[in-house]
């Protein structure tokens, strides 16, 4: 069906864009999803095959249960690392995650040699390509419950609350007891453990890890972000505009490919969308005030 194949394909990138709603609502950023991504894959990847060489047909790990956490592990410590940068060594986010954006490309192509790493079998492939009931493809249920859980954290749990608070002010929640370095800290944290969540999906879609795997990502994320009614500038949005604009992105794309629109034109609309969705919010605030 149109509309799962619609969901399949907004799933990757929507499950990085609630990771992104988490720094985004701080007044953050990061541009180093895409990259977190192919690292995290291919290091699953790697640990799953015992190495680079595509002959290596036999999975040198017994479950891919042992094989996800790390991918994610993966995201998460790109993420601390690129947080603690931020709060710790007060480095804009834009300079840190920009940066990210090539060393953990870098990182990448050293891990795989330059090349992909493929060729895995079922029990890998499936969490990619399965789908329950033969209906529903997995990557969309794990999209929506990353959605769900993510939904919950930031409307009825304190820290939701705090995240909000920060992106408000962060003056005004520094000296109400609020610890914003940690809050900050953690909100790179989540968005580096989503990717990674990603980066394995992904690697299980294709059956293959890639070193230019997400390469361009960052900008459907943040399309998908600012779209779905998240302010750049933090404190107003919310998961489920990201995940409508996660979804229309998709429809987009969807659509345009069905016209036989190049992919690099696509580009190009997506990235005028994202322009005018912050034009579109910068004048909201104005008239607002």
């Amino acid at each position: 069906m149109n509309l799962f194949n619609i969901a399949r394909q907004a799933s990757i990138t929507g499950i990085i864009a609630v990771g992104m709603t988490f720094v985004i609502l701080t007044g953050g950023i990061d541009l180093s999803v895409g990259s977190v991504l192919a690292v995290s894959g291919i290091v699953a990847a790697y640990v799953y095959k015992g190495g680079t060489s595509l002959e290596a047909g036999q999975a040198a790990v017994s479950s891919v249960g042992l094989v996800a956490p790390i991918a994610c592990v993966v995201g998460l410590a790109a993420g601390l690392l690129q947080g603690a940068c931020i709060t710790w060594l007060k480095v804009p986010p834009f300079v840190v995650t920009l940066g990210g954006l090539t060393a953990f490309r870098g990182l990448t192509l050293i891990i795989g040699s330059g090349g992909p790493i493929s060729a895995f079998d079922q029990n890998f492939d499936w969490w990619g390509q399965g789908k329950l009931w033969d209906l529903i493809p997995i990557p969309v249920l794990i999209f929506a419950a990353v959605a769900i859980l993510a939904y919950i954290v930031l409307n009825f749990t304190q820290y939701g609350r705090y995240i909000y608070a920060v992106g408000g002010n962060p003056e005004a929640a520094r000296l109400s007891g609020l610890n914003t370095h940690l809050l900050i800290l953690s909100v790179y944290v989540i968005v580096g453990f989503l990717a990674g969540l990603a980066g394995f999906v992904l690697a299980s879609r294709l059956n293959s890890a890639e070193a230019v795997a997400g390469t361009g990502y960052e900008l459907t994320v943040i399309a998908s972000v600012v779209i779905g009614g998240t302010s750049l500038f933090g404190g107003e949005g919310g998961v489920v505009g990201t995940v409508i604009g996660a979804l229309l992105i998709s429809t987009l794309t969807y659509g345009l490919t069905q016209m036989n629109v190049q992919s690099y034109t696509q580009q190009i609309i997506i990235g005028a969308i994202l322009v005018f969705a912050v034009w579109f919010d910068r004048v909201t605030k104005a008239r607002s005030r």
